[in-house]
């Protein structure tokens, strides 16, 4: 483990602290800001995810999420108390886990962090299961940042059908979002994204990227460019699908709903076993006494 991992100028090795217990924690209140998140409302939904994990991989949360209060000083000079978590080391590694994986600050904690664990044995099915969960997720996050890139480019909220679609059109060989829905019989409300297997949801999320990365290196500031701009990627993706010789999206069936992936995993997550002084977390070497 690199216990030199610094994200300005600060490293998680000096905010370590040791309870009553002797075991090591972190103060959710001072990672918060090491793992690149400005609004503590955006962390504590990346700590409540954590803990979900948590109980799924068979741990008790109790032994690694401990609820804090924090004295913090006021600009008038009082001080008040505010919400905290002491964290163990494997909860550490949760949070980063379900983390936003475009922060580089991210990245750094989950190597920082990492947890040896024994997985059970995952079938091909649930493998594939995860895997299209975790490309849903990353395709999500990528959608939101696209919008707000979109924004930034001139786009008006008006126009964002209009832009989203320009991306389908040039990736889809000019299929906008309602006519692959109605190619592949996806009933309308569906979400399409929810529709797409691995492969289809990894050709979009590729298209998103490289539009939003597009958009700010050549300062485009116009609605009409934004959009060409979008659809021109598209193509661009559809040019190398068809380089490689793969199947152009359109013509990939559509997928079982993702909420039904959802469902499966629940009862196919492989336990993590523990060693000894992770597994009893927060409660260190005297759990027993």
């Amino acid at each position: 483990m690199n216990k030199n991992v610094t994200i300005a100028g600060k490293s998680f090795e000096d905010l370590k602290q040791v309870n009553e217990h002797g075991a090591e924690y972190w103060s959710a209140r001072a990672l918060q800001f090491l793992l690149g998140y400005s609004q503590w409302r955006r962390f504590e939904q990346a700590i409540d995810r954590a803990i979900s994990s948590c109980k799924e991989s068979g741990n008790p949360p109790e032994n690694h999420f401990a609820g804090a209060g924090k004295m913090v000083e006021l600009g008038s000079g009082s001080e008040r108390i505010v919400e905290d978590y002491h964290l163990s080391r494997f909860a550490c590694y949760l949070i980063a886990q379900n983390g936003d994986p475009r922060k580089s600050e991210i990245a750094q904690a989950q190597k920082y962090f990492a947890i040896q664990t024994r997985r059970q044995e995952l079938s091909d099915q649930a493998a594939a299961d995860m895997e299209r969960l975790e490309l849903r997720k990353q395709t999500a996050e990528e959608f939101k940042a696209l919008s707000g890139a979109a924004q930034d480019a001139g786009v008006q909220n008006k126009m964002f059908g209009v832009f989203h679609d320009a991306g389908y059109k040039g990736l889809y060989g000019g299929l906008g979002r309602d006519a692959i829905k109605r190619r592949k019989a996806i009933p309308e409300k569906d979400n399409l994204l929810d529709r797409m297997n691995a492969t289809e949801l990894a050709a979009n999320q590729f298209r998103m990227t490289q539009t939003r990365d597009k958009l700010a290196r050549d300062r485009v500031h116009n609605q009409s460019q934004a959009i060409q701009t979008h659809e021109q990627v598209g193509r661009e993706v559809r040019d190398a699908i068809k380089r490689i010789g793969g199947a152009f999206p359109e013509n990939i069936p559509a997928d079982e709903h993702i909420k039904e992936v959802e469902k499966r995993i629940k009862t196919a997550i492989p336990k993590l076993e523990l060693d000894e002084r992770d597994a009893t977390g927060l409660l260190g070497e005297n759990k027993d006494k």
